[in-house]
């Protein structure tokens, strides 16, 4: 297997490793899924070992390979300002629905490394994937929610092919959000974030683009090689 399962978590002073059961137990189905061997059970005690001696936010990411052997990092993190707003644009690049690795967070990025490169940073702050018939997925580090009048939140549906995140998950449980299939059509005008767990939710806004054709022009499926890490989780 020459790919790895990651979970990348938010450490906070007082609050410590946010939804860190939550991450710890995806970890563990996909590694059933995948055929990967369970994390080591004291995968737990090495997460808060990496993260004692910290006074500030902290990024915390989680490698783990086919053989279950974990990597811990911890960087320094910057939430960011209240008053943020994303710009985001759709790659042509998409994303086949019938993949169901796509489920599970792995160092399979290239799809969404191709995405990411279709606009500079300075054109997107994100860039989002649609799916072969058009539908809506995700961004290349992020979940899509789009608000309703009575102000709860649609997220695309995972039969579009997507990854569940952690912060998405957590939105359905408690009732603010829930999974729809949508389309482009269904963020005009509308107020919408995308976000993550490591991030929250993060105000949006979809900027212009020329106008796409029909058929989203897919992109040839990864293999499954060993690929640069994401740069930030779900």
């Amino acid at each position: 297997m020459d790919f790895s399962l990651i979970e990348t978590m938010r450490w906070e002073p007082g609050n410590g490793l946010l939804r860190v059961d939550q991450h710890l137990r995806r970890l563990s189905r996909s590694a059933d899924a995948l055929g990967f061997r369970q994390p080591p059970a004291d995968t737990l005690k090495q997460l808060q070992t990496a993260t004692a001696a910290s006074e500030t936010p902290l990024r915390v990411r989680l490698v783990m390979t086919y053989r279950g052997k974990i990597e811990i990092t911890a960087t320094p993190f910057t939430p960011l300002p209240a008053d943020t707003l994303w710009r985001i644009r759709v790659a042509r690049t998409t994303l086949p629905s019938d993949d169901p690795t796509y489920r599970h967070k792995t160092s399979r990025r290239e799809l969404y490394e191709a995405a990411r490169a279709e606009f500079t940073p300075e054109e997107a702050d994100e860039v989002l994937l649609l799916n072969e018939r058009g539908e809506v997925c995700e961004g290349t580090i992020t979940n899509v929610f789009v608000e309703q009048p009575d102000g709860s939140l649609l997220t695309p549906a995972l039969s579009s092919g997507l990854l569940p995140g952690i912060l998405r998950a957590d939105l359905i449980r408690e009732g603010r959000a829930k999974s729809q299939v949508l389309r482009l059509a269904d963020l005009d005008n509308r107020r919408f974030f995308v976000g993550n767990s490591l991030r929250g939710l993060i105000p949006a806004e979809l900027v212009a683009q020329a106008a796409r054709l029909e058929t989203p022009a897919e992109a040839p499926r990864p293999t499954a090689r060993a690929v640069k890490m994401a740069r930030a989780g779900r």
